[in-house]
């Protein structure tokens, strides 16, 4: 063997047990620490007071209802919207009904108070959430009770209304006034009859955020 080839196998040799003396004592110090994290949900939880905001009886054509409730969010997480659905069912006490009571019962208004707003051109800009709308027809639709309905000149101008919405822990106060129309025409097949009128709230979180 040539004495290039056995000085390489040397040097080979030599560096493979300062490879493996090496791999054998190194050592490293180390620390560990543990992390104690919570993930707690918030809550949504909407009311409505008083929970019956209509019960009357003796109604005639031309008669107006008005009355007042809150929403109310009890909950941690604030609301972004809260979405009305009517939904109703008529007690036919005659049996002879060819038409729909719900027809004949509009909402003139349905006004969320805290978001009503004051301009000088205008005046009052009254939040009105639904407007001349009959129950046959609010079946259909699905406003949003908390919405602020900003009118041109109330942006233009500013206002004092509330932005849409229910932060936790507020409330807002509705205003609805019902009319049962009285449209110059026979409509005795509705006496002694009932409309059970059912308004579901249906609240919507905000959408969520970097935390």
């Amino acid at each position: 063997m040539g004495i290039k080839k056995k000085l390489g196998m040397g040097i080979a040799t030599a560096a493979l047990g300062i490879s493996l003396v090496g791999g054998g004592t190194f050592a490293y110090f180390s620390d560990a620490e543990e992390t104690n994290n919570t993930f707690a949900a918030g809550t949504l939880d909407l009311s409505v007071d008083p929970t019956t905001i209509v019960d009357v009886d003796n109604l005639k054509p031309g008669d107006v209802i008005f009355r007042e409730f809150e929403l109310i969010n009890q909950g941690s997480l604030g609301i972004s919207s809260v979405d009305l659905l009517t939904d109703y069912s008529v007690d036919d006490a005659q049996g002879d009904n060819t038409d729909d009571m719900g027809k004949h019962i509009k909402v003139l208004f349905l006004e969320n108070g805290d978001k009503t707003d004051w301009n000088p051109i205008e005046g009052w800009d009254y939040n009105d959430i639904v407007s001349e709308t009959t129950l046959y027809d609010l079946q259909n639709q699905t406003p949003d009770a908390v919405e602020d309905l900003e009118s041109f000149w109330t942006w233009l101008f500013g206002g004092n209304g509330e932005d849409s919405g229910l932060a936790a822990g507020d409330n807002d106060q509705m205003y609805v006034a019902f009319e049962f129309v009285d449209n110059g025409q026979d409509q005795n097949e509705f006496q002694g009859d009932a409309l059970n009128l059912t308004w579901t709230f249906d609240a919507q979180q905000e959408e969520g955020e970097q935390r």
